[in-house]
């Protein structure tokens, strides 16, 4: 009976740990097993939520030898620590199985990164516990937390900063996203994939598929990819190397086909790219600038941050301070390069456009001359039975219309075709049809819309 007893009370003990091993505290216990909590450190460090692709990648390199790795099961909107790991109360924290979320990348498929994770590892014989885990503190941007705990002493200590100088030369070097075209995203896709930062795979824009006076071209060239060409020369003499270029012109001129121009032609360089609705993540922006420099930061329709002060509230001045100040804020040798777009150059306010160091080249992108809307009718109608006639007609009567205004002729040319005789051929009366129905049938507005309002005063 006393050996039945003896047994009983041994499964109960046995069952009591694997119980305890359930949760944190019981996998921290066994694994210090004899280390008072008073003799226990922890170091933690934040790092933003948009590098959470790089700070996996170095946690998988560091961590990948002589580990356990557990899941734990975390609270809505809680943030995890090892004091909130060690409780061994009613709200203990639950081991789990590992969870994971898909970073889209730009690549041909994603990556794998742990929503969180608790490491037991051992590095020159030393223990210690490292834990990943969301930061959800409402007083900062959401980040990634990471908690190394481990005996305390010089030997710990330097244990700990192994660790996180691995992972800040990780952060540092960012090769996720260096060198891609990119925008921040603030949820997911309708794939699930978590973004963060968003990736934009942009086809690559040949020099003879940007139709732009030869002068324009020219202008592009020496202040944006010569300038690029001779960043080190220009600093071995003492010069400036960050630059800002303001692109003007009607809607629909070609704006933004000439920045992704510019984009897929600055080798090495990260381009970032502001819509006005995001500009109250420029100081996020901006710290990935200066982060993956050299960089090209590209910001939209800047008239509607950046319009004159005597037109603006207490709101938008704000942003207007923010932008400028994070121009100013660089250092002369910083490799980044502004962008700016408008379609009312007049309308900005002069603190930006009138000053050098933030401003130094405007750039006209105007209407397309004849010889241009020649070139825009074969580029946008190559797929098309285009005669010489028809082309000469198109350009000459499309005076006055933007880029834009000329792609969608071109489609509508197209749909005429189809609807005649399958697409064999494109005749005068196509083209009747189309300017008809683009610039008079609809009224001023439909012209304005598509990029035909200077035509349409012309008739």
């Amino acid at each position: 009976m006393a050996q039945k007893l003896e047994q009983a009370e041994e499964q109960d003990q046995e069952h009591e740990t694997e119980g305890e091993l359930a949760y944190a505290f019981g996998v921290l216990d066994a694994y210090f097993h004899g280390v008072p909590l008073s003799k226990l450190v922890t170091t933690t460090r934040q790092f933003p939520g948009h590098m959470r692709v790089d700070v996996q990648a170095a946690l998988d390199k560091l961590l990948a030898a002589h580990v356990d790795l557990f899941g734990l099961a975390e609270e809505h909107y809680e943030t995890l620590s090892f004091a909130r790991l060690l409780r061994d109360d009613r709200s203990a924290v639950a081991i789990a199985p590992l969870q994971y979320s898909d970073v889209d990348v730009g690549e041909s498929s994603p990556s794998r990164c742990l929503d969180n994770g608790l490491w037991l590892c051992e590095h020159d014989g030393v223990r210690h516990a490292v834990l990943l885990c969301a930061d959800r503190d409402p007083r900062r941007e959401p980040g990634i937390r990471i908690e190394i705990m481990v005996s305390a002493g010089s030997t710990g200590a330097a244990v700990v900063q192994h660790c996180f100088g691995a992972l800040e030369d990780a952060v540092q070097a960012a090769r996720t996203y260096r060198g891609k075209i990119l925008s921040l995203e603030e949820s997911s896709d309708y794939r699930g994939q978590s973004r963060g930062i968003n990736v934009h795979r942009l086809p690559t824009v040949r020099r003879d598929e940007v139709i732009l006076p030869e002068r324009t071209l020219r202008l592009l060239d020496r202040n944006v990819l010569n300038f690029v060409g001779t960043r080190e020369q220009l600093r071995r003499l003492g010069q400036s190397t960050r630059k800002g270029i303001l692109l003007y012109g009607p809607p629909g001129t070609g704006k933004t086909h000439t920045i992704r121009y510019l984009a897929t032609h600055l080798p090495g360089h990260t381009t970032l790219i502001i819509t006005a609705g995001q500009i109250g993540l420029l100081s996020a922006y901006m710290g990935l600038a200066r982060l993956l420099q050299p960089a090209m930061v590209v910001i939209e329709d800047v008239d509607l941050i950046a319009r004159d002060r005597r037109n603006m509230g207490p709101c938008e001045e704000t942003m207007l301070n923010r932008l400028l100040n994070e121009m100013d804020g660089l250092k002369p040798d910083a490799d980044i390069l502004f962008v700016l777009t408008t379609n009312r150059p007049q309308d900005l306010e002069a603190a930006l456009a009138g000053r050098p160091g933030r401003v130094d080249q405007a750039i006209e992108v105007p209407l397309p001359d004849e010889n241009g809307r020649s070139k825009l009718v074969r580029l946008y109608g190559k797929g098309l039975p285009l005669d010489d006639a028809i082309v000469i007609e198109a350009a000459r009567r499309s005076e006055g219309t933007s880029c834009a205004f000329i792609k969608e002729l071109m489609r509508r040319l197209a749909q005429a075709s189809l609807a005649r005789d399958g697409g064999k051929s494109i005749v005068s009366a196509d083209i009747d049809e189309a300017l008809d129905d683009m610039l008079f049938s609809g009224g001023r507005l439909n012209a304005r819309l598509l990029g035909g309002a200077q035509a349409m005063a012309a008739e």
